[in-house]
Order: structure tokens, then sequence, then C-alpha cells
């Protein structure tokens, strides 16, 4: 039951090439920054993330993008990153964009057995409709576009199905983590990383504090430790500033 990994570069040694892989985080907050530089460090690539965004220039999962690791994403948000634009743009990486409470609940449903499930979210647009640029050509044309997803009404109500995600591996960052691997999330944290700890076959995550078994509440638990199969005692991490903006 200890499921304490010693090393960082232990903890993600067996995720091959192709590897599907949910990684908690929004902006420069909860990203399991440790666990993403010994991925970029063993070397696997021709990868596929699920995220809400592909990290900054220099830091989280655009370390693995800048390396050419990264061969598809599943994002809501492309922020500031401008490698992440740059590639997408000259048909280097595939994109799915997905609405972000959308793919919030697909990886939460695939963690929780749901193969699919209707929400009205992107009805009458591209994300319903297809022809969202999945990959562009290099020259300013579409290579791939999204197909048209199924829609039906309810209750005079128009939604679309949307399919569950289930991944590889996860990656996630925890505030506090017993050997078990009962997880707790601090703050803003809390956002993507316990969907994407249910989405992963195997999961792993990197927390601040390790505790003994017993010593977390269960009724603090966010992440129960059915769900994660390695934890690393990584210590504090100081989470960064996006944008910097000072008075002149």
């Amino acid at each position: 039951m200890d499921k304490v990994i010693a090393t960082a570069a232990e903890a993600v040694a067996d995720i091959p090439d192709g590897s599907s892989l949910a990684v908690g985080g929004f902006g420069l907050v909860g990203i399991p920054e440790v666990l993403i530089n010994a991925l970029l460090e063993q070397g696997a690539g021709d990868l596929e993330v699920v995220s809400n965004n592909c990290g900054t220039n220099g830091f989280g999962l655009g370390v693995l993008l800048a390396a050419h690791r990264i061969r598809r994403t599943v994002s809501s948000y492309v922020g500031a990153n401008e490698e992440f634009a740059r590639q997408y743009l000259s048909g280097e990486l595939e994109v799915e964009l997905t609405p972000q409470g959308t793919l919030a609940e697909r990886m939460r449903a695939g963690g929780a057995g749901i193969p699919a499930f209707f929400t009205p979210a992107g009805v009458g647009t591209q994300v319903a409709e297809g022809g969202l640029p999945l990959r562009y050509d290099g020259a300013g044309g579409i290579a791939v576009a999204s197909p048209p997803k199924e829609t039906r009404e309810f209750d005079g109500i128009t939604y679309v199905l949307e399919r569950g995600i289930v991944t590889d591996y996860a990656l996630v960052h925890a505030w506090k983590g017993d050997r078990h691997g009962n997880l707790v999330y601090r703050a803003s944290a809390r956002n993507f990383n316990p969907p994407a700890a249910a989405a992963g076959r195997i999961t792993i995550a990197q927390v601040e504090h390790l505790v003994d078994p017993g010593e977390l509440d269960p009724d603090e638990v966010h992440t129960p430790g059915i769900q994660v199969q390695r934890v690393l005692h990584v210590g504090k991490v100081e989470v960064g500033i996006e944008n910097r903006t000072v008075r002149a």
C-alpha cells in the first residue's frame, strides 16, 4: 500500500513514446512541474496531452512543447505561450480546443467510467457542428478539421454529445498526500487536478507535504488513494507570476 516513489526519474521512467497524459494545473497554479521536468529528461515523445493549457514559455508543459515532445493536445486555453501558437499555426501540433467546463467534465466522466455525456456547451458553434482546425497545413489552410458531433434534444433544449477521456497516465500536483495516495489540493490548484487524477490509468502525484496514513481527515480528501498509483514528495513549491505589471 505504500505508493511513495523515491525520485521523480523513477516515477516517470516507464512512460513510453506515444503515451496519452492528463496533466493538472491552471495557468501557473497546481502544475506538476517536477514530474514534467523529469519526463523531459526521460525523453518520451510523440505525446498526447490533455490539460487546460499547455504551460508557458519555459515552464510546465511548455518545456515538453519546446522540445517537440508533444504531438497533440486537448486544451481549452492557448494563453500567452508563443511556442504553442507557433507550432499550432505552422502545422507541427494538433490541437483539439474544448470548452473549459466540458474538458473538466470529460476527464471526470472518463474516471467515473462514463463513456459520454450530453452538454449544452458548444451547441450552435463549430464545437458541435465541426470544422474547427485540429491541424493547419503550414500555409494558412486547414489540414485536419474536427468532425461534427451528435446532438440531441431534451425538453426542448439541444445538447451535444461529448466523449469521456481516459489517458494512459496522469500527472498531478497536490498540497498534501499520504503514503496510500490520498490527496488534498489547496485553493485554485483544486481545479483540473482532481479530474486529471481520475482520468489516468496510472496516476502519478507530486505532493508538497507527505504524511502517514491516518493523518488526513477523510472528509478533507479530494482524490482517494484508489485513483493514485505513485506518490512523489517534492516539498514546498513556489508559484510563479505569469504576467507582472509595475508602475512606470
